[in-house]
């Protein structure tokens, strides 16, 4: 799953402050996106991700 996000620093930031499970680390793309994958609590990976 993917959501897209207007300032993925920001949300990057508050996963990390509320003690999210982040899978991949905030990065970016050679492709021109700016993400990062975080677990919600069922299990499932989402991609987060802002493209400006």
């Amino acid at each position: 799953m993917s959501v897209e996000v207007e300032d993925v620093d920001a949300v990057y930031h508050d996963m990390v402050t509320a003690g999210a499970d982040i899978v991949y680390a905030l990065r970016d793309e050679p492709w021109g996106v700016r993400r990062f994958f975080v677990r919600d609590p069922s299990g499932t990976i989402v991609n987060v991700v802002d493209h400006s």
